[in-house]
C-alpha cells in the first residue's frame, strides 16, 4: 500500500489520502454496506483521473468513483482507490440559456446548478430529496430521478453529452448516434436487437441493469443515455453537458388526504393526465405528530404540485386536480414558505423512516422498487402481506405517480438469523416485483443490494449480455467490481457486522437507543443532510462543515469515524484515537444535528462522551481547565471580591496575552469583563430592601385579586450571574410586571424528614442554615461541553440535592425554573436526564425547565407586553432551535410589535468553542455565514436580539454591535 500511495502522489496533482481518517470516511455510503478502501484520491482534472486509472490498472487495484456518498445500494463503497470528486472537480463550467444546457463537472452539487439556472427561468429537471448535497456525477451514475420525474423524467432524460475516461485510459465523448462508443459495442447491440427490444419492462422508473436498449436505432443509439445508471462500472465521468427545462413561474401544492396508502396509490395514476409536476405519496406513520397539524385529514397523502404562468393559474391548476381526485380532504398551499415546510416533511422521510414509531431501527435494501403506476395499489397490498409473512415492518412512501416506492424495513442485520431472514425476504420480494412487471430499482441503482437478484428480472441471456457489455468498456474489471455484473452477495459486507455485540460502557444513558452507544452511532445512515453548503431557512446543522468543507467535520463524517473506532479495523486506538479527537475538535456542540438531522444524531453528546473517555486518567488541554472550570473560578472571584482587580489585569495586554496562552484561549479573543456585582448578590440586596419596606407598612405582592401569584424560580446561570447580570435584572422586572412571584433557587441543602403526627405521617424538609451545606445550582454546561462528565455528574447531583424539596415525587406539581441562557436550559432539558438517568429527580427537573418566553406564555397568559413596534434582527440560539423550540419567543415578539425574522445558523462562538486556541477562524466563518450579514444589512433603528451570551459576545467582538436579550428589550419598554 505504501508503494501505491507513493506512486499515486507522484502521478496526480490532487490530494492522495491513505491515512486512517481518509479511509474511514469512505468505508460507507447511505446503504447497509461497508468496504474499507486502500486510499482516497481527490483528482483536480481529467488528467488526474487518467493517471489514477493508469497506476491502478498496472497494479490491479479497483477504482470506485464517488460523489456525495449518499447512494443507498452500496455502489459508492469499494476496497481499492476511491475517487472523491467533491473537492476539486465540482464546478459549473457554463450555462447556455438559449440552448438550455449546462456544462458541469461530476462533483458539482445539484443545488448549485439550480441556483445558477434559476435567474434564467431554468432548472435541472431531476431533483432527489438529497438535492442539497448529491452531485451530478452521482446522479448520472445512478440515473437519479426525484419528485418531479412525472414532469421532467430521469437524469438519463436530461443528459446530452458525457466526457468519460475508460479503465484503459481512453477518453471518450459520449452522445447520440454511437458517439464515443467503445470498440465492439455497436456490433454487440446490432447482433442482439430482438432481445434488447423485448427484454426490458416498460415503465417510467426502470433503473436496474445496463440501459442497453438506449442503443437501439429507434432510440437514436444514444451512448450517453446508455451510460447513465452504470454505477461507475463502465468508465469515469469527468464532464457532462446536461439539458435544462423551463421552470414554471408559479407553483401551487395540493395535498390530498386519503384513508390509507392503498387508496392514495390507486388514485395516483389517475392524476397523471392532468400533467402535474409531482405526485408524491406518504402515510401517516412517517409524519411526526408536530408536523401532521399542517396536513389535511387522512391516513395517507399525495403531494401534487401544479405549475402555471401566474399564481392564479397555478392555483386553478391545483384546484382542477383536487376536483378530479376522490379525496377525503385536501389543502392547497400557494405560499412558498408553506410549501417548503410541507416538502421538508417529505424530504426528511428517508431519514425518519430509519426509526419505527417504537424506536426500532429500520434499514434500506429494498428502498426503491418500481412497478407500473396503474399496478401500484395492488403491489402495495402484496408488499404489506409479504412483510407480515416475514414478521417485518416498513412504511412505504415515495414517487406514487411513477409507481416507485421507498421503504425502510426493520431488518435484524445484527444476528445470523436476522440476516438469513433479510436474504429470504429479498428473494421473495424480487419475485413479487417482477410479477407486477416492475424493476428492482426505480431510482437508486442496484449496487450490492439488488444486483445479485437481477437474473430474476432479466433472465440469464440478458444478464450475459450485460457482462459482455461490461467487458467491452472495462476488460480488466477495474471499475467498481462487484456491482451490476458478477455481483457480491446481497448479505455480504454488512456494515453492522464489525460493531461490538455487547453494549459499550458509557456515561450517558442514550435512552432513545436502549443505552447502547453503538446503536446511537448507527443512527447515522449517511443521507448527509449535514453536508449542505448553506444553512437553509432556520436550520443550524452543520456549521463546521460549511466553514471547512471537509467531510471529517460534518456530522456524518464524525459518525463514520466513531463507527470505525468501535469497529477497530481502520481506527485502532479506541477511545484514545487522535483521529476521532481531531475530527470532534471542530464540533461546536451546537446540537443542530439533534433537530436538523432526520434521524436526530446528537454529535454534541457523542463528543462529550468521547472526550470523557479519551482524557480519562490523563492531562487535559488547558482550555478544559480554564473554561471548563469557569463556574469554579468565577465563584472564587466573587468570594474574594476581586472582579475589579481581574478586569484591570485583563486590560493590560501583556498580562492578558499571558493568561490566554496559559489558558489555551485564542489570542484573537478579548477576555469578557466580569460584573462587579453578581446578579444573585444584587437580587439579595434588593430583596432585603423590599422586606424592609414591607415591614415598614408596604402591602405584600399579589396579582391584584388578593390571590398569591404563580411562583417561578429564576435560574442564576453562570453567564447571567457573573457576566451579564443586567439580563437577569431585566427578566426579573418583566416577570414581576407580568404578575409572577419570582424566587431565587435555594442555596442550602435541606434534609428530608418524616414525622408521626396525630392525624398520621407527615413529611417535609428542614435543617439549620448555619450547619447546612451552602452551594449554588448549576447546569454543568461547561463541564459537559469539555467532556468532564464525572465532574458534571457531581455538579448536577449537587444541584438536585439543593432542589430536592421541590422535586420530591410526593409533590403534585414541580415549580417552574426559568432559565435565561438557552444553552443552560438545553443542558438541563436534555443532558441532565441523559447523564443522571439513574436519578428520577433529573427527569422531574428537566420537565420543569422553561425559557423566559415559555414562562410568560404559560404562567401569565393574560399579560400584554409593552408595544415596542420596531424591527428586529439577530439569530435564534442554536440550542433554542435544536432543543427548546422558539415558537413562544416568536409569539412574544409578535405581541410586542417586534417584527422580522431571526436568522438560522450558528454564531460560531458556541460557549468555549470560539474562545479555544485554534478555533478562531472557524468561529468567525460561522458568524459570517448568516449572523453578521443579517446585522450589517439591517435598517437603522433595528433591534439586535441575541438571548445567548455567546451570541452577544460574538457580535460585540466581531462586529462591534451590542445585542440584547429579549428580556432587556421588554424591560426597557416597561419604562
Amino acid at each position: 500500500m505504501t508503494d501505491l500511495e507513493a506512486e499515486l502522489r507522484g502521478a496526480v496533482r490532487g490530494e492522495v489520502g491513505f491515512d486512517a481518517v481518509s479511509r474511514a470516511l469512505t468505508t460507507m455510503d447511505a446503504s447497509n454496506y461497508r468496504r474499507v478502501p486502500l486510499g482516497v484520491v481527490a483528482p483536480r482534472d481529467a488528467d488526474d483521473v487518467a493517471a489514477v486509472l493508469a497506476v491502478c490498472r498496472e497494479r490491479g487495484v479497483p477504482v470506485v468513483p464517488r460523489g456525495g456518498g449518499t447512494s443507498i445500494a452500496g455502489q459508492a463503497t469499494g476496497t481499492g482507490v476511491v475517487l472523491d470528486f467533491t473537492r476539486h472537480m465540482n464546478r459549473l463550467l457554463a450555462v447556455d440559456p438559449e440552448a438550455r444546457t449546462a456544462v458541469v463537472q461530476p462533483g458539482l452539487v445539484l443545488d448549485r446548478l439550480q441556483e445558477a439556472a434559476a435567474p434564467h427561468g431554468l432548472r435541472f429537471g431531476p431533483d432527489p430529496s438529497t438535492h442539497s448535497r448529491c452531485t451530478l456525477g452521482g446522479m448520472i451514475g445512478n440515473n437519479a430521478c426525484g419528485s418531479h420525474s412525472v414532469a421532467w423524467g430521469t437524469t438519463a432524460d436530461s443528459v446530452r453529452e458525457l466526457d468519460v475516461v475508460t479503465a484503459r485510459g481512453e477518453r471518450l465523448r459520449l452522445g447520440r448516434e454511437w458517439a464515443g462508443a467503445p470498440e465492439g459495442l455497436r456490433a454487440l447491440v446490432e447482433g442482439e436487437l430482438a432481445r434488447l427490444r423485448t427484454g426490458f419492462p416498460e415503465l417510467p422508473r426502470r433503473i436496474s441493469g445496463y440501459a442497453l436498449d438506449a442503443l437501439l436505432p429507434e432510440q437514436g443509439a444514444d451512448v450517453a443515455r446508455s451510460f447513465c445508471g452504470s454505477e461507475g462500472t463502465l468508465g469515469v465521468l469527468t464532464e457532462a453537458v446536461v439539458r435544462l427545462v423551463e421552470a414554471p413561474r408559479a407553483r401551487a401544492l395540493a395535498v390530498l388526504g386519503y384513508v390509507d396508502e392503498s387508496a392514495a396509490a390507486e388514485a395516483a395514476a389517475g392524476l397523471l393526465p392532468h400533467r402535474p409536476l409531482t405526485v408524491e405519496g406518504m402515510a401517516a406513520d412517517l409524519v411526526p405528530a408536530a408536523s401532521s397539524a399542517g396536513l389535511p385529514r387522512g391516513g395517507a397523502w399525495l403531494f401534487v404540485e401544479a405549475g402555471g404562468e401566474s399564481a392564479g393559474e397555478a392555483r386553478a391548476h391545483a384546484e382542477a386536480i383536487v376536483r378530479a381526485a376522490n379525496v377525503l380532504d385536501a389543502l392547497i398551499v400557494t405560499d412558498p414558505a408553506g410549501q417548503r415546510a410541507l416538502w421538508r416533511i417529505r424530504e426528511d422521510a428517508s431519514g425518519t423512516a430509519t426509526r419505527m414509531p417504537d424506536g426500532t431501527e429500520a434499514w434500506p435494501g429494498w428502498e426503491d422498487c418500481a412497478v407500473p403506476p396503474a399496478r401500484l395499489g395492488a403491489y402495495l397490498r402484496d408488499f404489506r402481506g409479504l412483510l407480515t409473512d416475514h414478521g417485518l415492518r416498513g412504511t412505504p412512501y415515495g414517487h406514487f405517480g411513477d409507481g416507485c416506492i421507498h421503504v425502510r424495513v426493520d431488518f435484524d442485520l445484527l444476528t445470523a438469523a436476522g440476516v438469513a431472514r433479510f436474504r429470504r425476504f429479498s428473494e421473495e420480494l424480487a419475485e413479487l416485483v417482477v410479477a407486477h412487471g416492475g424493476s428492482l430499482s426505480g431510482e437508486h441503482g442496484d449496487g450490492q443490494a439488488r444486483a445479485e437478484l437481477l437474473p430474476r428480472m432479466y433472465g440469464p441471456e440478458l444478464i450475459a449480455l450485460f457482462e459482455r457489455a461490461k467487458a467491452l468498456w472495462d476488460p480488466d474489471d477495474l471499475l467498481n467490481p462487484g456491482m451490476l455484473v458478477r455481483p457480491a452477495p446481497l448479505d455480504g459486507n454488512l456494515r453492522f457486522s464489525v460493531l461490538p455485540r455487547e453494549p459499550v460502557d458509557v456515561a450517558f444513558g442514550y435512552p432513545a437507543d436502549g443505552g447502547d452507544f453503538a446503536a446511537a452511532v448507527r443512527r447515522c445512515v449517511g443521507v448527509a443532510k449535514c453536508r449542505t453548503t448553506s444553512a437553509a431557512d432556520a436550520s443550524v446543522m452543520c456549521p463546521s462543515f460549511r466553514a471547512t468543507g471537509e467531510e471529517e467535520h460534518s456530522t456524518r463524517g464524525r459518525a463514520r469515524l466513531l463507527h470505525e473506532m468501535l469497529a477497530g479495523e481502520v481506527i485502532t486506538d479506541g477511545w484514545r484515537s487522535t483521529e476521532v479527537r481531531d475530527a470532534l475538535d471542530l464540533c461546536l456542540s451546537c446540537k443542530g444535528c439533534r433537530s436538523d438531522c432526520p434521524v436526530e444524531v446528537d454529535m454534541a453528546t457523542y463528543k462529550a462522551e468521547f472526550l470523557h473517555h479519551h482524557y480519562a486518567g490523563r492531562r487535559r488541554p488547558a482550555a478544559h481547565y480554564s473554561m471548563g472550570w469557569l463556574p469554579l473560578w468565577l465563584r472564587w472571584v466573587t468570594r474574594t471580591r476581586t472582579a475589579g482587580l481581574v478586569n484591570a489585569l485583563a486590560s493590560v495586554r501583556p498580562l492578558a496575552a499571558l493568561a490566554k496562552r496559559l489558558g489555551g484561549i485564542a489570542p484573537e479573543r478579548e477576555l469578557p469583563r466580569i460584573a462587579p456585582e453578581t446578579f444573585s448578590r444584587w437580587w439579595t440586596r434588593r430583596t432585603v430592601e423590599q422586606v424592609r419596606r414591607m415591614t415598614a407598612g408596604a402591602a405584600p405582592v399579589t396579582d391584584g385579586t388578593g390571590d398569591v401569584p404563580p411562583v417561578v424560580f429564576l435560574w442564576p446561570d453562570t453567564f447571567t450571574e457573573h457576566f451579564a447580570p443586567e439580563v437577569g435584572k431585566a427578566a426579573l422586572k418583566v416577570l414581576e410586571a407580568a404578575g409572577l412571584m419570582v424566587m431565587q433557587p435555594p442555596r442550602f441543602t435541606w434534609k428530608a424528614r418524616v414525622e408521626q403526627m396525630p392525624e398520621g405521617e407527615a413529611w417535609g424538609y428542614g435543617g439549620n442554615p448555619l450547619t447546612s451545606r451552602r452551594s449554588r445550582v448549576c447546569c454543568g454546561l461547561t463541564y459537559l461541553s469539555t467532556g468532564q462528565l464525572d465532574r458534571a455528574r457531581a455538579v448536577l447531583r449537587r444541584t438536585l440535592d439543593l432542589l430536592a424539596p421541590f422535586l420530591d415525587p410526593r409533590l403534585e406539581t414541580v415549580p417552574a425554573f426559568v432559565v435565561l441562557e438557552p444553552s443552560c436550559a438545553a443542558a438541563l432539558r436534555t443532558d441532565l436526564p441523559e447523564l443522571l438517568h439513574d436519578d428520577p429527580r433529573a427527569a422531574r427537573l428537566a420537565a420543569s425547565v422553561v425559557t423566559f418566553a415559555e414562562a410568560l406564555e404559560r404562567y401569565a397568559p393574560d399579560w400584554t407586553p409593552p408595544a415596542l413596534d420596531r424591527p428586529v434582527t439577530g439569530q435564534t440560539h442554536c440550542h433554542q432551535h435544536a432543543v427548546l423550540g422558539d415558537a413562544p419567543d416568536r409569539r412574544l415578539r409578535a405581541a410586542a410589535g417586534l417584527t422580522g425574522e431571526l436568522t438560522g445558523g450558528c454564531c460560531g462562538l458556541a460557549g468555549n468553542f470560539g474562545f479555544e486556541k485554534g478555533h478562531f477562524e472557524v468561529s468567525a466563518a460561522c458568524a459570517e455565514e448568516r449572523l453578521l450579514p443579517a446585522v450589517r444589512t439591517a435598517a437603522e433603528g433595528t433591534e439586535v436580539l441575541a438571548d445567548g451570551f455567546s451570541c452577544r459576545t460574538q457580535l460585540e467582538q466581531l462586529a462591534g454591535v451590542r445585542a440584547r436579550h429579549l428580556a432587556q428589550v421588554l424591560a426597557e419598554g416597561l419604562d
